[in-house]
């Protein structure tokens, strides 16, 4: 057995070893990364520098300014005006607050980037309302988690940027524009479900529709919609970079809040702001040692090794494609969102290169399976703050979900298969 081996096994199994053992996933990453280096005989000092330099970079900025945007719009009272909006286009249909719940969310993940987010936040509103209206509380739920992985492909997402670092260089204003057309299809494949479910259970109906309500609202909404139009217009048409984009927005976003909506008191803005560097920490501490990890990857050539044992297998690019959405699939079940996007990316994206994937498709494509990753145990993140939020026992969420996880694996089987689905909007502004 060669060095080279040997150092991979310790490298990979030592991390495996780690996460089945529940350590937190950046001390799994980093001690993982630190064992095979001395192995290698590598100083630890390059343990270090790698790490430096993961998160030394000016584009990564765009991510703590994101994450701040989505904190100071989500706590400034917008999600109920978001909530409004959606009952005015879709709660006259069957089952109307199920699609409200979908479409809000849509709303609202242009505004936070975050399935957490998205689900604490119109969770809390919209799930005791649905049950007040006589929807199951599990079903309730279930609605509420799957619609908020549409805020993971709808911009301005911050892991579409890690992404994008991951990926070395890929246009962030490339990946904004190819996540809209396939967040609303996640949006109607939800709907479709709901929809179906509604008209067993016999679900109510709400108001009818009204042009002048819809108006209204819109107006009522407008101030946080155009935070998204700022930074997806901005990026697209080349005013500013995301990182300038994403730092405008805050400002903006704080304006908005405090001032305008008045949902938000500069006590809350500090509250906010502390938020903020709590989940900024975990995905600096996550984004540094996944650098050093991902050191070691490439110098052990497994990228390289992956692709030629993916390939081995079959040279069908159907069946290849299928293995690494499967294989992104199980990732999601035993880890979160982040290390898989910037552990995965330099080993799959190659692979799916060689297949003809874009790298702008591929990256949607890894977004939405780590979106359901999120919402499957044993670590499903997103599903144990809906059954908090909800306050309905997990077993109970996941048999509720079982209907939309099948939705969301014909999104997911969709924007593989059709390249269009991702790629329209980007090959028309950004070419």
């Amino acid at each position: 057995m060669s060095a080279d081996t040997i150092a991979i096994i310790i490298l990979l199994g030592s991390f495996l070893l780690m996460i089945v053992l529940r350590f937190p996933i950046a001390y799994a990453v980093g001690i993982s990364s630190i064992l095979c280096f001395l192995y290698r005989g590598i100083p630890i000092t390059t343990v270090c520098q790698q790490m430096v330099k993961g998160i030394n970079s000016f584009s990564l900025m765009a991510v703590p300014f994101f994450i701040t945007m989505g904190v100071l719009m989500g706590t400034g009272g917008i999600s109920e005006k978001l909530i409004a909006l959606a009952n005015t286009c879709v709660g006259w249909m069957t089952g109307g607050m199920a699609m409200v719940n979908i479409v809000a969310s849509y709303f609202f993940g242009g505004i936070s980037g975050s399935a957490a987010a998205d689900t604490s936040s119109l969770g809390s509103i919209l799930i005791p309302m649905m049950v007040e209206q006589g929807y199951d509380d599990d079903f309730s739920t279930a609605v509420t988690i799957t619609s908020s992985c549409e805020g993971l492909l709808v911009p301005p997402s911050h892991n579409m940027v890690i992404y994008a670092m991951a990926a070395g260089g890929v246009s962030v204003g490339s990946l904004f524009l190819a996540g809209y057309i396939p967040g609303a299809i996640l949006a109607i494949t939800l709907m479709v479900g709901s929809f179906i479910i509604s008209k067993k259970r016999h679900y109510p109906k709400g108001d009818k529709f009204s042009f002048v309500a819809l108006l209204k609202q819109l107006l009522k909404s407008f101030w946080a919609l155009a935070a998204v139009i700022i930074v997806v217009v901005g990026v697209v048409g080349g005013a500013f970079t995301a990182t300038e984009s994403a730092a405008i927005a805050v400002i903006y976003s704080l304006i908005v809040s405090v001032f305008i909506y008045r949902g938000l008191t500069w006590k809350g803005v500090w509250k906010a702001l502390e938020k903020c560097v709590d989940t900024l920490a975990l995905v600096l501490i996550l984004i540094s040692t996944s650098c050093a990890f991902g050191y070691c990857l490439t110098t052990l050539h497994v990228p390289d090794l992956a692709a030629k044992a993916i390939i081995g297998i079959t040279d069908n690019r159907i069946v290849i494609m299928l293995l690494i959405n499967l294989i992104l699939l199980f990732l999601g079940c035993i880890m979160d969102m982040s290390p898989i996007i910037l552990i995965a990316t330099p080993i799959l994206l190659p692979i799916a290169t060689r297949m003809g994937i874009d790298p702008v498709q591929f990256g949607i494509i890894m977004v939405l399976n780590c979106g359901i990753g999120l919402l499957t145990p044993p670590v499903g993140a997103v599903l144990f703050i809906g059954s908090a939020v909800g306050k309905v026992k997990m077993e109970r969420v996941v048999k509720a979900t079982i209907p939309f996880y099948l939705c969301m694996i014909i999104t997911l089987l969709l924007i593989t298969f059709i390249p269009e689905i991702c790629m329209l909007l980007p090959n028309l502004f950004m070419k």
